[in-house]
């Protein structure tokens, strides 16, 4: 996900989840906010569909991604 062509394709993804937010989309990384954590599996499940790794992180006050480019 370095490119603006993949980050693009992510945010897009993203954006079809109604209870999902982008906190920050950059280079490699990628961190949202979840409002409902059983949609989560769906989310990380879509990124992956699209053609990206996604490795789970967790914060005290959020869910978020970190997905890699193109495998």
């Amino acid at each position: 996900m370095q490119s603006t062509h993949c980050q693009t394709r992510v945010n897009a993804v993203v954006n079809e989840f109604e209870d999902v937010k982008i906190e920050r989309l950059e280079a490699g990384r990628l961190t949202v906010l979840i409002e409902r954590n059983e949609i989560e599996e769906q989310l990380v499940s879509a990124i992956m569909r699209a053609g990206y790794n996604v490795i789970p992180e967790r914060s005290e006050k959020s869910s978020s991604c970190s997905t890699g480019c193109c495998g």
